[in-house]
């Protein structure tokens, strides 16, 4: 009698972590969360400190799975929102797994970059740097920024990289995979972000305001998703209020016989109608709240701590 060998296959084992980007506003750090992941997770603006939460991009490569922290840029903050933002990328920066630095090859190591330098000292976790922006500079150039940034601090290893074209993501991408810790997936592996809709919506919305009004109108303008609302003929009805803190925003946010907010509500709708794959009714309104960066709740509803001062 003959005893029958079964194959066993056996699979590799997961990994799965968190990594922090972290760097001065305008690094490109949204982009770059973009383009690891490979679909629209966060918003990308012309103007600086367009992110406020750690919004997280879920990439998938090869058996990890890497869960991307986009924290919000580190400048020196002025008001109380700024310093909730700034508390929130350097507590993104410690709870993370890996941290890739950011700097702009443009910029080099200037006194903001430098500043997170040495304050990133203090994290103990495998640190990256990645050159952003190389498609910009010259390539002597980018050789004496590493090894100046490199001598400033010890980095396991640095990336030169373009987010905006893609150039180098791919390589981060594949050494991210390897650095993060042995584990099973925290999230679905179909699933791209931990943001709730709602809050994506809002953002995408916010985005759209910004790309539109960037001169005009102050970042310190905010979306909220009142409601979301499956229809029964599979579409979905969406309304927002777009906060500002004075009437003349308000105005400027409407425009001429509401043409603006017209505009910026088609660019939302198609963008929205794209991720969720079925017909938007967008609604927007537009309200005045005085000193909203002062009030509790619209810190947790951005998901950021407030501060006591």
């Amino acid at each position: 009698m003959t005893d029958d060998a079964s194959e066993v296959t056996v699979l590799p084992a997961t990994r799965c972590g968190f990594v922090a980007l972290i760097g001065a506003p305008n690094v490109g750090k949204s982009t770059l969360v973009n383009a690891l992941v490979g679909s629209k997770v966060t918003i990308v603006s012309r103007k600086v400190q367009t992110t406020r939460a750690l919004i997280r991009g879920i990439v998938i490569e090869n058996n990890a799975q890497i869960i991307l922290v986009d924290t919000p840029g580190i400048f020196s903050p002025k008001r109380r929102l700024d310093r909730a933002m700034v508390s929130t990328a350097w507590s993104g920066a410690h709870d993370a797994d890996v941290v890739c630095a950011l700097i702009d090859a443009r910029a080099g190591v200037d006194d903001e970059a430098d500043a997170i330098l040495e304050k990133l000292a203090t994290v103990s976790h495998p640190k990256i740097l990645v050159l952003n922006k190389i498609d910009l500079v010259p390539r002597e150039k980018l050789l004496a920024l590493a090894k100046a940034a490199n001598d400033r601090m010890r980095f396991e290893e640095t990336f030169m990289i373009s987010a905006l074209s893609g150039d180098g993501v791919d390589d981060l991408r594949r050494t991210l995979a390897t650095k993060v810790p042995a584990g099973p997936f925290h999230y679905p592996e179909d699933q791209m972000s931990d943001a709730p809709m709602r809050h994506l919506a809002a953002e995408i919305t916010r985005e759209k305001i910004f790309r539109q009004l960037h001169q005009e109108l102050p970042y310190q303008s905010t979306v909220e998703t009142d409601s979301w609302t499956e229809r029964k003929d599979k579409s979905v009805r969406i309304e927002q209020t777009i906060f500002v803190e004075r009437e003349s925003q308000r105005k400027i946010v409407l425009g001429k016989g509401g043409a603006t907010i017209k505009s910026i509500g088609a660019d939302a709708r198609k963008e929205l109608a794209e991720i969720v794959g079925q017909p938007v009714h967008l609604f927007l309104f537009v309200k005045v709240r005085e000193n909203w960066d002062e009030d509790p709740d619209r810190y947790r509803e951005m998901g950021l701590e407030y501060p006591k001062e």
